[in-house]
């Protein structure tokens, strides 16, 4: 039976995984290349730049509690549900962002689709982790 809590666990820290190491590659790369993504969101010179910096630094802030369900799912599973819920609210806040933007804004809109589908696919592994190691937040 220890072996199947343990597996629970593996498997959880993999799905959480994933999302981190996403997450963070995605907020390293607005930070490290930010002259890539500045035509999505239609900005452009030094404030564009400056602004998907400060995104991607936002988005490195945000992973905080990821690293520390990724290291202890059982321990700080409260961690875990920070995660969740922001995810949920990037979903949320995403989905009515991209209907308020004008439809002649082809670009910027499937930018935030993008992260609507991102977000959604997060959210989604993040809800399996939290499924995998139910049984043994039950026990605890």
């Amino acid at each position: 039976m220890k072996d199947r809590a343990k597996l629970r666990l593996r498997i959880a820290q993999f799905l959480i995984f994933i999302v981190l190491a996403i997450n963070s590659f995605c907020a390293v790369d607005f930070i490290v290349r930010p002259n890539l993504y500045m035509g999505a969101y239609e900005l452009s010179g030094e404030v564009g730049r400056v602004v998907m910096i400060g995104y991607g630094i936002l988005f490195l802030m945000w992973q905080v509690p990821y690293f520390f369900a990724l290291a202890q799912p059982i321990v700080h599973r409260t961690s875990l549900i920070q995660a969740i819920l922001m995810q949920t609210i990037g979903l949320i806040g995403e989905s009515f962002l991209l209907q308020s933007i004008p439809l002649e804004h082809s670009l910027l809109r499937g930018s935030i689709l993008r992260f609507i589908i991102f977000d959604a696919g997060g959210l989604v592994l993040l809800i399996l982790a939290a499924l995998v190691i139910r049984k043994t937040y039950a026990k605890q």
